[in-house]
């Protein structure tokens, strides 16, 4: 059987003054799972998102990816510089794809070269 690509044991998340956002959460998730978070508002559910990403840290429990596992978040107000062009925000934000795929054109570059491909 696969190995999760994500687990949650006993997860928790208090705010002052001792309010319980999420109490004794566990989960683990399969690679290619389809996930759905559903609840009323205040119920938690950005938080735990967040706690996925790793974004807030400060929890109860133990919640980690499996190495190599990268995860996004896209928060629903998200934090833009306002020195910016939108431009420039939208280059920061695929900047890791876009060097990835330059680094895949240069490979393929090399290895047709060493083919005598051009």
């Amino acid at each position: 059987m696969a190995q999760f690509v994500y687990t949650m044991h006993r997860v928790g998340k208090v705010v002052p003054p001792k309010r319980h956002i999420l109490k004794n959460i566990s989960l683990s998730f399969f690679p290619g799972a389809k996930i759905g978070v559903l609840g009323l508002n205040g119920a938690g559910k950005s938080t735990l998102l967040r706690i996925m990403a790793g974004i807030d840290t400060e929890i109860e429990g133990e919640a980690r990816p499996q190495p190599g596992i990268k995860i996004g978040y896209l928060p629903q107000e998200p934090q833009l510089n306002p020195e910016h062009t939108v431009r420039e925000s939208v280059e920061e934000a695929v900047a890791e794809v876009v060097n990835a795929l330059k680094g895949w054109t240069k490979s393929m570059q090399i290895r047709r070269a060493g083919c005598g491909l051009r």
